[in-house]
């Protein structure tokens, strides 16, 4: 006897139905359904909720917290009555109870598999035909149709092809976790990213009980909103009002302190900025940041020796943004500033008065999007001075707060270092 494979002949182009281009207008609307899944920040960042059919890809390091947050939305969901299935391919049943006991994860509703089988995953699917469902991790699953090891391209990117077709055929929407390179990047192929509907991204510092639940693809919602979570014993909690949570260890009267804000989607958020310049005991002056652009700190840099005859070219800079935070946008290049020239003056700032803005290489102070947004989050947090670029002020209604507009980098420092 000798075993032979057979394979399935495919679709021919007459076996197939003809479709006809249509105008965009006449297509019939379809009204996504969206599933709350009771954690908000979650939610905030999915745009509203779950879709269903939708297949979802979470990365993040080792330990962020990626399964807990998926454990606990499982928990969530099984509450409100939806049948949930967890997939865990790296644990066993019993470690995954350990730890669902810890999260508070008792429902009757939440059903635990430990498999690796694509097959068998996509069986039990069928036959229990949950309202959600996680794999974790995807680069454990792996189907009898290849030969190659788990975790390899092909097997991710053919088990992620079933899944995905699993997915918009049933309805049921698909969270995966995905492990991550030493860069930070989804491991696998880059294909896996494309196939799926929404990208998060779970960061954080390992030191700092705060996590950030970013989205950098998302086909149902905005990709500019992130989710701030505070690690605890009994799991992850959304923090509703971060900007009082990172502020709340701040210093006062110290130099090199800054208060800036932030806009993260429609989210203000208040970070302080913290900077400290020593003279170097090196032949090249270190240039180090946590949580900001390297390139930009020393851009600006740069503009602080050109055009306001600071000399820093043998000191070393150090400059944070504290609570684990990472800031892109470049409103915050005028704190930046501040803080360095703050840290080598050793004159603090006052400890009400926050500070945005972007500035360029001649030194201008040019205007940034949504102040009034910025503005109002500082009223709220107690602050009673703003300084701002003077393109904005123009545009602003009157505020309890004092707002100084500024042109240049110059103004800037003799209103805030006097």
């Amino acid at each position: 006897m000798s075993e032979e494979t057979v394979l399935r002949t495919g679709v021919t182009l007459t076996d197939r139905k003809s479709s006809k281009p249509v105008p965009i207008c006449d297509v019939p609307q379809q009204s996504e359904s969206r599933t709350i899944t009771g954690i908000t920040e979650l939610d905030r960042v999915l745009g509203g909720g779950i879709v269903s059919g939708s297949l979802l890809l979470l990365g993040g390091d080792p330990g962020i917290g990626k399964s807990t947050l998926l454990l606990q939305t499982m928990n969530r969901l099984s509450e409100r009555g939806k049948k949930t299935l967890y997939v865990s391919g790296e644990e066993s049943a019993s470690q995954t109870r350990l730890r669902g006991e810890r999260l508070g994860a008792c429902s009757g509703q939440l059903l635990i598999l430990a498999e690796n089988s694509l097959e068998i995953i996509l069986e039990q699917a069928a036959s229990l035909k949950p309202d959600a469902m996680v794999i974790d991790s995807i680069q454990t699953v792996w189907t009898s149709s290849l030969e190659s090891a788990p975790g390899s391209v092909s097997q991710v990117r053919e088990s992620a092809g079933k899944l995905m077709v699993m997915a918009k055929g049933t309805g049921i929407p698909v969270f995966l976790v995905g492990h991550v390179t030493k860069d930070g990047a989804i491991a696998g192929p880059r294909i896996l990213e494309h196939m799926v509907d929404t990208v998060l991204y779970f960061e954080g510092d390992g030191s700092h009980p705060f996590r950030i639940l970013r989205a950098v693809k998302n086909r149902f919602g905005s990709t500019n909103e992130i989710g701030v979570f505070e690690m605890k014993q009994e799991g992850l909690e959304s923090v509703s009002n971060p900007s009082e949570l990172f502020l709340s260890e701040r210093p006062i009267g110290v130099s090199g302190s800054v208060v800036t804000a932030s806009l993260e989607g429609t989210r203000p958020l208040l970070v302080e900025l913290q900077a400290l310049v020593t003279q170097s005991s090196f032949g090249v002056p270190r240039r180090t940041t946590i949580g900001l652009d390297h390139n930009r700190l020393a851009l600006l840099v740069a503009v602080l020796e050109k055009k306001v005859g600071l000399h820093l070219a043998g000191q070393d800079i150090f400059l944070n943004a504290a609570g684990g935070v990472r800031l892109n946008e470049p409103a915050a290049d005028l704190a930046m500033i501040m803080a360095v020239a703050s840290s080598h003056l050793d004159r603090g700032i006052q400890p009400e008065t926050v500070v945005f803005g972007e500035v360029g290489l001649a030194g201008e102070v040019r205007g940034i999007s949504q102040p009034e947004q910025r503005v109002i989050e500082a009223e709220k947090l107690g602050f009673k001075n703003c300084v701002l670029p003077a393109a904005n002020l123009k545009r602003l209604k009157k505020s309890g707060m004092q707002l100084h507009g500024i042109a240049n980098v110059e103004e800037g420092m003799q209103l805030l270092m006097q």
